[in-house]
């Protein structure tokens, strides 16, 4: 029979391609630097040609190195989908998840939702993630994540999607303020670029064209929240996000959002759960949203 590298060889391999550093890499798997540098001189021997040029200082991929490590990334990730449909065989609602989740979710649905999760799924071990849309998606992708819980619309490809739900804009301006005649001739002050919320309450709002602070970005709604307190502006700002108490203390004031888009509906955004098609545990992610999904249902 033809030799064939290990799945640990390959995981190493792409350990040290991902960081360029053996002693990261041997951490970040959780072995002595020795035997992960052993084990990829034995993947070298078995491919007959080297896949790392070690010097004193570094270690840099060769381009077989890369192109190895990036189709050991795909067999990697099977093997994990492997694992992964014997566990939902046994209970498909216990073991470790891994939920990616935006900062414009989590801070805001999650806490109240744990709860309802501990008691609806008591063998699941949730383990969370945040951080922007793209990144957590290039996450899911490569197997890192199971599921990521993020705002609608966005390009998704091929993932499975769940819609859970809509989440309402209103404005939020200094109390003393004295709203313009249109939303898109107010001072508007928005996330950064790289959150989705900032194009996706543009769009809903039909305010593409809109007047914008370009000195002031916030990084956070909590930050949004502060600048428009201290009188830079008006935002706008997620229900979900005001029933958590955002503006408690703040000396602002909300009001709805007067703009009429297709044919009166509330300016909003849609919460989805997405996974990998392929993936073994839906019946897990479907009963996780839908346990979500009634969370949200009580805003």
């Amino acid at each position: 029979m033809k030799p064939i590298p290990t799945l640990r060889q390959l995981r190493y391999l792409v350990a040290v391609v991902d960081r360029c550093h053996f002693g990261q890499a041997a951490a970040a798997c959780s072995v002595s630097q020795s035997t992960l540098s052993a084990s990829i001189q034995e993947l070298e021997e078995l491919l007959g040609a080297p896949l790392l040029e070690r010097t004193k200082r570094s270690v840099v991929p060769t381009a077989l190195g890369r192109n190895v490590a990036e189709r050991a990334r795909g067999l990697l990730k099977g093997a994990e989908d492997l694992m992964d449909a014997g566990q939902a065989a046994r209970d498909p609602l216990s073991g470790p998840l891994h939920l990616g989740v935006i900062p414009t979710i989590g801070p805001f649905l999650l806490p109240r939702a744990m709860p309802r999760l501990r008691e609806s799924f008591p063998k699941l071990q949730l383990y969370l993630r945040e951080d922007q849309t793209a990144r957590l998606l290039e996450r899911l992708d490569s197997g890192e994540l199971d599921a990521v819980l993020l705002a609608l619309p966005y390009a998704l490809g091929d993932l499975e999607v769940m819609d859970l739900g809509e989440d309402r804009f209103s404005i939020v301006q200094p109390a003393d303020h004295v709203p313009a005649a249109n939303l898109a001739d107010e001072n508007l002050l928005l996330l950064e670029d790289g959150h989705c919320l900032r194009d996706q309450a543009l769009a809903a709002c039909e305010l593409e064209g809109a007047r914008r602070n370009a000195g002031f970005n916030g990084t956070s709604l909590h930050t949004l929240a502060q600048m428009v307190a201290n009188g830079l502006g008006v935002t706008l700002m997620p229900q979900m996000a005001l029933d958590a108490g955002i503006l408690r203390g703040l000396d602002v004031t909300v009001r709805p959002l007067d703009v009429t888009v297709r044919a009166g509906a509330v300016p909003h955004r849609r919460i989805g759960l997405v996974w990998r098609r392929s993936s073994a545990r839906t019946e897990t992610f479907r009963a996780l949203g839908g346990a979500l999904k009634a969370e949200l249902a009580q805003s």
